[in-house]
C-alpha cells in the first residue's frame, strides 16, 4: 500500500510499504477515508524532532477519518464498516494513567503517537491507504454517517484539544482574553471560547491571511505579535491591567513571552501549544508576584473529550469544515506538507484524500 515516510528535514514522500494487518485482538485494521497535516507534524516536517524518526521507515500522520475493513476478537466496540476516527495518542484505557484521564501518558502503550517516530512508539500513521489501531476500544471511536470528513478530522487533535485551552482558561462571562495563535487549533479554540460569553478579546497571529480571515468571520480584535505596538495597544484596552485570560496555542518561546506579558496580576495563561524547545527564561519572581496561573498542556490527552468534540459537531456548535481550503491526493502529500507549512495560497487546514 502507499504510504507517508519520513525521509528528512522537509522530504516526505509517498513509497510503497507492506500492507498492515491485525496481530494482536485489541487490533483493527481501518481503511483511512481522508487524512490532514496538524500544526504538531511540522515539527518533523521542518526537522526540529530529526532524532526521533528513523529516516526512510517512520510513517507520518495522526489524524484520521476512517472506515473499519476488521477487527481482532477483543475488540467489542466496532465492526467491519463502522466510520471511525481515534485519539492521535494510543491508550489501553486500563492503566493507572488512563484511569484518571491521562490518556497521552498510557504506561502500556508507552505514550504512543501515530506517525510521531520511534521515541514515541512508532506506530505506523492515517497518511496512508490503510493502518492498524491497537487498543482500539480504548481511544477510538464510531463517527456519525451525517458528518463529512473535514469534520471528522478534527476529532483526532484539534478539537479536543480546543476544548482542553477552554476549560483550562476557565473563561468566565465578560473577561477579557487573549488567543496567541490562529491555526487550526487556535481558531477553533477562539470560536469555542467565543460561546463563554467573554468580553474584550484580542486574537495574535503573524500570518496575514489568518488575521483577515479571523477578523472577518468573528470580528475581535486582531493583531500581529510581530508588532511592536500590539502589546500596548491590548494594555491600553484593559486599563493597563492586561487581559484576564490567555490561551496560547503556538509552542515557542516567543509566543508564551507574549502570553505571560499579555495576562493581568492574578490571571491565567493555557498554553495548548507544542514545545519542542528545552530552554525558556521564566521569570519565576514575576510569576510569583503577579500571582499567575501557568498551565502546559501541549502534550493533550485528548481521548476523554472525543464525545464531548463528537457532539459540539453533531449539534452544530462548531463546524470546522470552512478551514479546508485545499485538497489532495495522497500522492500529493509532499506538497500538501509544503503548502500547510509554508502558509500558501491562504492555506488553513489540508484535505488529503487517498
Amino acid at each position: 500500500m502507499k504510504a507517508a515516510v519520513y525521509y528528512g528535514p522537509r522530504d516526505v514522500r509517498i513509497v510503497e510499504v507492506a500492507s498492515p494487518g491485525i496481530r494482536a485482538e485489541h487490533e483493527m485494521l481501518v481503511k483511512v477515508r481522508a487524512t490532514s497535516i496538524c500544526g504538531s507534524d511540522l515539527h518533523l516536517y521542518r526537522g526540529t524532532l530529526d532524532g526521533i524518526l528513523e529516516r526512510g521507515k517512520s510513517r507520518l500522520g495522526h489524524e484520521l477519518s476512517g472506515e473499519v475493513v476488521e477487527v481482532g476478537k477483543a475488540v467489542g466496540n466496532f465492526k467491519p464498516g463502522d466510520r471511525v476516527t481515534m485519539a492521535y495518542s494510543a491508550s489501553c484505557g486500563e492503566c493507572y494513567m488512563c484511569r484518571v484521564g491521562q490518556t497521552a501518558h498510557c504506561t502500556t502503550t508507552g505514550k504512543a503517537v501515530y506517525g510521531f517516530g520511534t521515541a514515541f512508539g512508532d506506530l505506523n500513521g492515517t497518511q496512508a491507504e490503510y493502518l492498524v489501531i491497537p487498543y482500539a476500544d480504548a481511544h477510538a471511536i464510531k463517527v456519525d454517517g451525517g458528518l463529512a470528513d473535514e469534520q471528522v478530522l478534527t476529532l483526532s487533535c484539534n478539537l479536543p484539544s480546543a476544548i482542553i485551552g477552554n476549560r483550562l482558561a476557565d473563561v468566565q462571562l465578560g473577561e477579557s482574553l487573549a488567543v496567541v495563535g490562529l491555526g487550526p487549533t487556535g481558531f477553533l479554540t477562539l470560536e469555542l471560547a467565543l460561546h463563554r460569553g467573554p468580553g474584550r478579546v484580542f486574537a495574535f497571529d503573524p500570518v496575514l491571511h489568518r488575521r483577515e480571515y479571523v477578523k472577518e468571520r468573528f470580528g475581535v480584535d486582531v493583531l500581529d505579535p510581530g508588532d511592536p505596538g500590539a502589546l500596548e495597544h491590548v494594555r491600553q484596552a484593559t486599563g493597563g491591567r492586561g487581559v484576564d485570560k490567555v490561551i496560547e496555542i503556538v509552542g515557542e518561546p516567543e509566543s508564551l513571552q507574549l502570553s505571560l506579558d499579555l495576562v493581568r496580576p492574578g490571571g491565567t495563561v493555557a498554553a495548548i501549544g507544542v514545545f519542542t524547545s528545552d530552554r525558556f527564561n521564566l521569570n519565576l519572581a514575576d510569576v510569583f508576584l503577579r500571582d499567575l496561573t501557568l498551565h502546559m498542556n501541549g502534550f493533550a490527552n485528548v481521548q476523554p473529550y472525543l464525545w464531548e468534540a463528537h457532539r459540539l459537531l453533531l449539534e452544530g456548535v462548531i463546524d470546522p469544515r470552512p478551514l479546508f481550503h485545499h485538497r489532495f491526493s495522497l500522492d500529493e502529500v509532499g506538497e500538501a506538507y509544503r503548502v500547510f507549512a509554508d502558509k500558501l495560497d491562504g492555506a488553513m487546514k489540508v484535505l488529503i484524500q487517498p
